[in-house]
């Protein structure tokens, strides 16, 4: 140890060094490290919970692995959405997909990718508008003069609060599409579901049947104001009743039924709503699609009632999440069920009924 100069200071060491020298250490170098550090935590653990929330968001999957060769099947709106995507796994098992769609150009596409995608090349297109009692008659009957069976018919096909709208037979469109034009082709077929059984329908409804009501008074708003959320949620309740209806009227047949919620999905049915609700069609930004189901995701529920052996004794029930749920008490009344069915009738013009 030097002795300080006259005036100077005393240089001492630094501990567990060698001479003078003291080591440079940068301001806050050691605050900015830390700080990267939690910063990692607190992303890695986002990362963490979103793969979490996405696994549970995307809900059960039909782990079924049947093949379907040698059957058929008919999906309604299958060019897009859960319908594109239910018929690309039946096709996967080997089924005679006929794909009815109103937009044949788009079906085309469609039914295009599913045959390369799958290898199956016995996918068809046929057109089918289920606002029209008309065409829906026609595709009918063109269906059971051309296809040799039918093995499962899935009535997926929708709208979802669009605008007032009237059909060509004065029909409110949500009604018209969603459920009136199912009911006409779900019993024109029947004779070729009875002949094919074991066979099964399919009908794609919503949790929003929860809260809906028939007015059998006011079915098509002509008279209260139109709300087109009371429209769709009176629509899918119908699904609801007349899958609980027709269980009853085909018990013994060998012709089962079933209903199913598919989730909440981003898909070309919520293109009204945007319109409608502009504060809701910006909340559906990316940060919200993430908490939504793909349409892979959502058609799981749809495959599993379809193809999942065992089911018959639930025919008339309600799944979600490839379960069984149960519906809201609305969608538990037979009184009601038997009317609608009755006026559904009624207003399709189909008198012999099963």
């Amino acid at each position: 140890m030097r002795a300080a100069a006259p005036g100077g200071f005393l240089v001492l060491p630094w501990p567990g060094g060698s001479g003078g020298s003291d080591p440079e250490t940068e301001p806050g170098e050691e605050g900015r490290g830390g700080l990267l550090l939690r910063c990692g935590a607190v992303l890695g653990l986002a990362v963490i919970c979103m793969a979490v929330l996405r696994r549970w968001i995307a809900g059960g999957v039909c782990r079924c692995s049947v093949r379907l060769d040698g059957k058929t099947v008919l999906i309604t709106g299958a060019n897009t959405g859960i319908g594109k995507e239910t018929s690309r796994d039946l096709a996967r098992r080997g089924a005679r997909v006929v794909m009815a769609c109103r937009d044949l150009t788009r079906a085309e596409r469609a039914a295009e990718e599913i045959r390369r995608t799958t290898g199956n090349g016995n996918v068809v297109i046929r057109h089918l508008d289920l606002a029209s009692m008309y065409s829906v008659q026609q595709f009918a009957k063109d269906f059971l003069d051309s296809e040799d069976r039918l093995d499962i018919l899935i009535n997926n096909a929708g709208v979802m609060m669009c605008p007032k709208w009237l059909t060509e037979d004065g029909f409110e469109t949500q009604l018209a599409v969603n459920h009136l034009g199912h009911f006409l082709l779900t019993n024109l077929l029947l004779p070729k579901l009875k002949s094919s059984a074991p066979s099964r329908v399919v009908n794609v409804s919503s949790i929003a049947h929860r809260g809906g009501r028939i007015d059998f008074d006011d079915l098509f708003f002509s008279r209260r104001p139109y709300s087109s959320l009371e429209s769709y949620r009176q629509s899918k309740l119908a699904n609801i009743l007349f899958t609980r209806e027709l269980a009853r009227r085909l018990a013994g047949s060998g012709v089962t039924t079933f209903c199913l919620h598919p989730g909440v999905i981003w898909t070309e049915l919520g293109r009204h709503v945007q319109g409608w609700l502009p504060l809701l069609g910006a909340l559906l930004s990316l940060p919200s699609l993430l908490l939504m189901k793909t349409p892979t995701q959502g058609c799981q529920t749809t495959v599993y009632c379809a193809v999942t052996p065992g089911l018959e004794g639930q025919s008339g029930r309600y799944f979600s999440d490839c379960a069984e749920k149960e519906t809201a008490p609305e969608g538990q009344d037979d009184a009601v069920a038997r009317k609608l069915w009755e006026e559904s009738a009624r207003l399709v013009g189909l008198k012999d009924m099963c």
